[in-house]
This record gives structure tokens, C-alpha cells and sequence, in this order.
């Protein structure tokens, strides 16, 4: 089972200031905590059971919405009434990266909706003519087209890889339709001008698929080679998970997407200033280049064991200006952590829920 450890951030100052004002803080925190939660503020959260990764396999039938651009194809889980999670996968990995997540959350009561991003699964472009982009705003509103097509006016919205960056997004641009957020590795937001930076030749290293995907041969050699490429992938950012061949195919069905290519070579591509985005994004991206603070709570959350690149959580904090915690999770998780860890990343679900 996976364990979380939890970091001291509460300097001396700080603890005598608590010890002096103990009272009234916890009655500030009271009404705070009362007006976030409907419910009951005088109950701790649920505690997740635990479960062994691996457990399920399968969401039983897709569902297909038209929302915005797409017909997007996502599972869902759990009582249509119930208090709403979106969990969003990243790459090279789809909704199966949920498959222990959403039981879980769904047995406590959350309406969980998983959707394939645009490129990935069942997800299709309404419109030939539609440019195949990537860039974050652009998935981001992807998810709130989806939430207004399945009336959800808010939901905590949790994910890792691309799906933390659209979590960071949508937290910065509609954090009226975020009730909270469960980000892997932080806070992901970035701009084409901010990754000029040169990096280091170590964290460089890491990024080697970027670079290759640069370049015509890197788009048709990802083409080519579509599953060992992927599969390679998971085994640089998850070195101690051992997953077996029928777990990676399940997920590898996803990528037969006929956007897929395009759409994962956008999105590197953009990042790197090597491609272009759309102009009817431009306000939304400017405000996200600033790199603007997340205010609605939030839970980041990391593997020991993640070999993707990710920066230190003392480089993000000051990103996040509301309730906020950082969790490490032991035990060899890597950069797939709801795969990986559900228990884990479900509870941290439910805890910053009742944030």
C-alpha cells in the first residue's frame, strides 16, 4: 500500500502565532470550512479503502457527448446526483489510468466522468476543417464545453500530465467551474516564450522526445512506431512499475485515433515555439503565460519514483495561493499515479473536496 508523507511548512513564528490565537483561528476555520462544504464541517473526510492496482479493467461502455469541437467519448461512474470529479489523463495513457480511481470515488458518492482528450480513444473533431491543435487553452475549454454539454456548473477536477496542466488551466481561467483541484507534479502551466530558457543538460535529457518530435522524422518515426515508442515512454516515467502487456494494450487502443499524431505533435511542437496556435486563443494564453497564482484549493501530489521530468514542489508553491498541500507517495510510484497509486490519488480527491 502507498503511503503519504506529508511536509512540515510551518515555521517557528508561525507555531507560536497559532499557540497564541489557537481560538479564534479555529473558529475562523470553521466558518471557512462550513461555506466551502455543504455538508458537515464537524466530519473528517472519508477514508478511501484500500485497493490493490490492477483491480479493474474496464469501464463497461463508452459514452459519446457533442461538446464544443468534439464528440467526445468518456466513462462515467457513480450516482448522476453525486457532488461531480472529471479525471484527465495525459500522455501516452487514456481514461484506463482511472479504471481503480473512479470505483473508489464512485462508491463514495462523486459522479466521476473520465474523458478521452481530444486525439485519444472515442474522442472525435465534429469538423474536418478544424484545426488539430493542442495548445493548453485550447483542451482546457475542451473540458468546459464538456461540463456544460453534461450540465456540471462545477466539479474538482483532477489529473496528471496533460491532465494536470488542464486542471492548472481551467483553475486559472474558470475558477468559478473548479471546485478544487488534485494536480500531479504541480503546477504545469507554461508559454512558447517561457520554455526558451535553456535547460540544463540532465532535465534536457529528459525532454529527448520533444526535441525528436521537432522534426519531420520525429512526427513519422512516432507514426511508425506508435506502440514500442509509447510503451518505451512508460517505462522511462514509471521505472518500478511493472506492468504487464494486457494493461498497456488497453490503453494503447487509444492511440489509433486518427488525430492522435497530429495532435501530440502540436502540442510538443507549440510548447516550443516551433508551432503555431490559434488566434481566438490568444487573450486566454496571454493571461495563462503570466503565470497567474491558483486560488481554489488544491492538493499537488507526486511519485517517489516518477521518471518524467517534474520540478521540486518548493519551486511551485508560491503558485498556489489558497488551502494547499503537497503529498509524496511512496513505494516506487511513478509519473502514471492514479494507475499506479488509486488509493492514494482517491483520497486526495476526497480530501481536498471537503477544502
Amino acid at each position: 500500500m502507498s503511503t503519504i508523507k506529508r511536509p512540515e511548512e510551518i515555521n517557528h513564528d508561525r507555531r507560536s502565532f497559532l499557540r497564541n490565537a489557537a481560538m479564534t483561528l479555529a473558529a475562523a476555520e470553521l466558518v471557512a470550512i462550513g461555506s466551502a462544504h455543504a455538508q458537515s464541517s464537524q466530519t473528517s473526510p472519508a477514508q478511501v479503502p484500500p485497493i490493490k492496482p490492477g483491480t479493474n479493467t474496464s469501464f463497461g461502455s463508452l459514452k459519446q457527448i457533442d461538446a464544443g469541437l468534439l464528440n467526445v467519448g468518456y466513462a462515467e461512474a457513480g450516482p448522476a446526483n453525486g457532488p461531480a470529479v472529471v479525471l484527465l489523463h495525459g500522455w501516452p495513457y487514456d481514461i484506463h489510468s482511472f479504471v481503480d480511481v473512479a470505483p473508489l470515488l464512485a462508491s463514495a458518492g462523486y459522479r466521476v466522468i473520465i474523458p478521452h482528450l481530444r486525439g485519444y480513444g472515442t474522442t472525435r473533431f465534429l469538423s474536418s476543417a478544424t484545426f488539430r491543435n493542442a495548445q493548453q487553452s485550447a483542451v482546457a475549454l475542451d473540458i468546459i464545453a464538456l461540463m456544460d454539454a453534461l450540465k456540471i456548473q462545477t466539479a474538482t477536477v483532477a489529473g496528471f500530465d496533460w491532465g494536470a496542466r488542464t486542471a492548472d488551466a481551467m483553475a486559472t481561467l474558470w475558477s468559478e467551474r473548479c471546485k478544487a483541484i488534485v494536480s500531479v507534479s504541480g503546477y504545469l502551466i507554461s508559454s512558447p516564450a517561457g520554455n526558451q530558457v535553456p535547460l540544463p543538460p540532465e532535465p534536457a535529457f529528459l525532454f529527448w522526445y520533444q526535441y525528436y518530435f521537432a522534426t519531420p522524422v520525429g512526427k513519422a518515426g512516432y507514426a511508425k512506431y506508435l506502440d514500442q515508442f509509447n510503451k518505451f515512454i512508460w517505462h522511462q516515467a514509471s521505472p518500478k512499475w511493472n506492468f504487464d502487456d494486457a494493461t498497456y494494450d488497453r490503453t494503447a487502443a487509444s492511440f489509433n485515433n486518427p488525430d492522435h499524431v497530429d495532435i501530440v505533435m502540436h502540442d510538443y511542437r507549440w510548447r516550443l515555439g516551433l508551432a503555431d496556435g490559434e488566434r481566438k486563443y490568444d487573450d486566454l494564453e496571454k493571461r495563462l503565460a503570466a503565470l497567474p497564482p491558483i486560488t481554489v484549493p488544491t492538493i499537488t501530489i507526486e511519485g517517489d519514483a516518477n521518471g518524467a521530468i517534474h520540478a521540486p514542489s518548493a519551486a511551485y508553491r508560491n503558485r498556489f495561493s489558497g488551502k494547499y498541500e503537497y503529498r509524496l507517495i511512496a513505494g516506487g510510484v511513478g509519473h502514471n499515479l492514479p494507475q499506479e497509486a488509486p488509493q492514494a490519488f482517491a483520497q486526495a480527491i476526497v480530501d481536498v473536496d471537503s477544502y
